[in-house]
């Protein structure tokens, strides 16, 4: 482990459950890599209990900032100074950076980590058709992503069918070319599938949506990092659909969540560069 010292700036994360993220693990290797001293811990934070930890954290004169995930990245926009256009449209907000005067400074980086994500592993969203799981923090990032990408079709398919059509009209404002469907829970007819639901983090959660319409042409995306193989990822693989992890999502976004927390790499004299 490396040293931590008075000089070392502290960077956190907010969650509820903790015990799954690795955020942690990823930026402390990203700071080690570009050689700044710096260091991220796991904040365990209940929603009721939110409020008073971020307080505290504004009050922390050495931090730099925090991550935010499930179930607070809606909840963090009231709580901050200032939210990013992109995270106010989304409605929701996956970092923050704490400036020098102790105002905080909210943006949402969830979409753009998963598209990267999917361009690292070869599958450029563009002129696919895509069906979205979901219509919450997570998910509505993805949702202006994939629009922003150029998907030819998306279909947004929320248990409650109103946040679905919020949504829609969301993204419609921003990108008033896409066409967006509202759908139910088959996914069959689409190119790309991706759960933007916490559903499968727990072992016994339902799916979120028909696996048994499913066909090998589709690819099968999780936003979830914990357990890699999710119970839907499982099925997708058991109707020969090729499957993307969680993961790349959370690696593609380390030096953008470093970026916007005022992270710079080091020169071999220990200058920011």
């Amino acid at each position: 482990m490396k040293e931590i010292s008075g000089n070392t700036r502290l960077f956190g994360i907010l969650a509820d459950p903790i015990y799954h993220v690795k955020t942690p693990q990823r930026l402390n290797e990203h700071f080690a890599r570009i050689g700044f001293d710096g260091v991220c811990v796991p904040l365990h934070a209940r929603p009721d209990n939110l409020a008073a930890v971020v307080a505290g954290l504004r009050a922390l004169e050495n931090l730099g900032g925090f991550v935010v995930t499930m179930p607070h990245k809606s909840a963090i926009l009231a709580l901050v100074d200032e939210v990013s256009p992109v995270a106010q449209k989304i409605g929701a907000a996956n970092v923050v950076r704490r400036k020098p005067d102790g105002r905080l400074v909210a943006d949402m980086l969830d979409g753009e980590g998963f598209v990267r994500g999917l361009r690292e592993a070869g599958i450029d969203p563009a002129g696919k058709s895509a069906y979205l799981a979901g219509a919450g923090g997570a998910a509505n990032a993805i949702g202006f992503a994939l629009a922003q990408a150029g998907v030819s079709r998306l279909t947004i398919a929320n248990r409650t069918t109103a946040k679905a059509e919020d949504l829609k009209a969301r993204i419609l404002s921003l990108h008033p070319q896409a066409r967006i469907d509202i759908g139910g829970p088959d996914p069959a007819g689409h190119d790309l599938v991706v759960n933007g639901t916490s559903l499968g983090m727990k072992e016994n959660d339902p799916l979120p949506l028909d696996a048994s319409r499913l066909a090998p042409d589709q690819i099968v995306c999780e936003v979830i990092m914990q357990p890699q193989d999710t119970p839907l990822l499982r099925a997708a693989q058991a109707r020969g659909c090729r499957i993307h992890y969680g993961a790349p999502m959370l690696a593609c976004q380390i030096a953008l969540m470093a970026e916007t927390m005022g992270v710079k790499p080091r020169d071999a004299s220990g200058t920011a560069r």
